[in-house]
This record gives structure tokens, sequence and C-alpha cells, in this order.
């Protein structure tokens, strides 16, 4: 099973006003990990794939240790666990090699923007998230 690997940088506005990444910022953190995931590994030069819209349904966070503020980025890794007829579910670690800040998953649903409604995911879809499907990691 391969995990999606994302460099983030953190900020200096991403503190709080006790000296560490807000638990708000930690969400936007995964969202570009989703973003990068969903959007730039799509399979396929000029595939469909992914470029009609998401929506999330749910997150889903553990915050396991504070992070404080640094110049070197943290790791996203993203994994799928669950693919749906029209929803999956991607699991995250906000992590540095010897320690994780942060375990969560997201449900997304492909999303028809056009329509306005939810739509089912395409096989093409479905074989590039089967490449990152695997179990939740048990809860350290």
């Amino acid at each position: 099973m391969a995990r999606h690997i994302y460099s983030c940088p953190l900020r200096w506005s991403d503190m709080d006003a006790f000296g560490h990444v807000n638990n708000v910022v930690f969400l936007r953190y995964l969202e570009e990990a989703r973003i990068d995931f969903m959007f730039r590994l799509a399979p396929g030069d000029g595939s469909p794939s992914f470029s009609g819209g998401s929506v999330v349904a749910r997150h889903e966070i553990d915050y396991v240790r504070p992070l404080v503020h640094r110049h070197e980025p943290v790791t996203v890794e993203s994994w799928v666990t669950k693919i749906g007829a029209a929803s999956l579910t991607i699991a995250y670690e906000i992590k540095d090699p010897e320690q994780v800040y942060v375990r969560a998953s997201t449900v997304v649903v492909p999303y028809n923007l056009a329509e306005e409604r939810p739509r089912r995911i395409s096989a093409e879809e479905k074989l590039f998230l089967q490449k990152y499907l695997a179990e939740e990691p048990a809860a350290a």
C-alpha cells in the first residue's frame, strides 16, 4: 500500500496564543494534503478524474501532541481506508519521523458542480484510489 506524502510548511500565523499550531489550522494542513493527493496526483494527462469537484461530508481528528512553530515543514501522510460507490475515506497522520501530532480522517463525496449533486466514483478514480487503500493504523 502506498501513502501520499505531502511536505507542509508551517506559517507564523498558524500559532495560537499558547505558542503552538492552532487546532483549526490542522484542518487546513489536511486540506492541502488532500487537494495535492486528489488533484495533482489524479491519473492520466487530461483525465477528468476528481476535477468535477468534491465536498467534505465528515472530519474526525485526534490531537496527539502539540506542534510548535519551526522553519522545517511537517509531513502529512495520506491513504485511503474506504472506497464506496459515491464516497471515500482518507486517513492522515501529521508527523515527523519520530513523532505523530495528529491522526485524522475525512469522508469525501465526489460532486457534480453543474448538477449540484453528489456523483458516483468513476472506474478510473477507483483504480487510482485502490493503490492507496489500507486499513487505518491502530491508535497509539
